[in-house]
């Protein structure tokens, strides 16, 4: 699946299950990407992001390589792993 597909399919999701945070993690190039949904929002943690909502999160050359189901919203004293880590596609076939 494209990645800004498989993006987009998982913002859904969130925005289905308002007590659910995704967490992708990858490379830009050699860099280090991780992105965060959270109630059909996406924001990367590591590289900007704009504000257009049209605009795509990910960067030209990001390869996403795991992803991690939090329980939602994030406490910064600690997370909860629901499930994961796993391919990203799994989790978004993944039942919630």
């Amino acid at each position: 699946m494209d990645p800004i597909a498989l993006v987009q399919e998982l913002e859904e999701r969130t925005r289905l299950s308002p007590d659910r945070v995704v967490r992708l993690h990858g490379f830009v190039d050699d860099e280090p990407f991780e992105l965060l949904i959270f109630r059909g929002f996406s924001s990367s943690t590591t590289h900007p992001t704009a504000f257009d909502p049209d605009a795509s999160v990910l960067p030209d050359g990001t390869r996403l390589d795991w992803a991690e189901l939090l329980q939602g919203p994030l406490d910064p004293h600690g997370e909860t792993r629901l499930v994961g880590p796993l391919n990203p596609q799994e989790l978004a076939q993944a039942s919630w």
